[in-house]
């Protein structure tokens, strides 16, 4: 091979090596913003669960209660809520535990299904929805089921979600 036809062939192996060179970099840069990209979704799906774990939680606690031990259940309502919600907890408390003293009712809540329907995690603020089946027992009687529908608002609070407010919504 003649020195003249080595010159020749050179530049089209520089940009081959050059292509290369672009590929593999695109393929490292394109990968690895994928991967943050799902890092992002992954945390924001473990915000989202924690926050429904937490605020599941809390609305079980606040259909929970037993007149033998108001006290306590009381406790559990002012633990899981936060803001306007556990003022008014504490405000009411003795008037609650009055009440729930009186009617000698036990309410037991389970969590028929729920969901996450608004998430500001920067924030630390989201919204719920669940559908909850409360077993209430009135001392001498036979225990009876009611479902409920509640909207909640739930605010962080340090690495937990507390209820800062409560309500039922209407079936109809």
């Amino acid at each position: 091979m003649s020195p003249e036809a080595a010159k020749r062939r050179r530049p089209p192996i520089v940009a081959l090596v050059l292509c290369a060179v672009s590929l593999v970099a695109s393929l490292f840069f394109g990968i690895s913003w994928a991967l943050v990209a799902g890092d992002s979704l992954i945390d924001r799906g473990e915000a989202r669960d924690a926050a429904l774990r937490d605020g599941q939680s809390a609305i079980i606690n606040f259909n929970t209660l037993d007149y033998r031990d108001v006290d306590r259940g009381l406790q559990r309502w002012e633990d899981n809520s936060t803001g306007p919600l556990r003022d008014e907890v504490r405000q009411g408390r003795q008037n609650y535990a009055t009440q729930i003293g009186q009617a000698k009712s036990t309410t037991t809540a389970r969590i028929l299904d729920a969901g996450i329907v608004e998430l500001d995690e920067h924030a630390g603020k989201a919204e719920m929805i669940a559908v909850v089946q409360v077993t209430v027992t009135i001392d001498g009687q036979q225990p009876a089921n009611k479902q409920d529908r509640y909207q909640a608002e739930l605010t962080r609070e340090g690495d937990k979600w507390k209820l800062s407010g409560l309500g039922t919504v209407p079936v109809g």
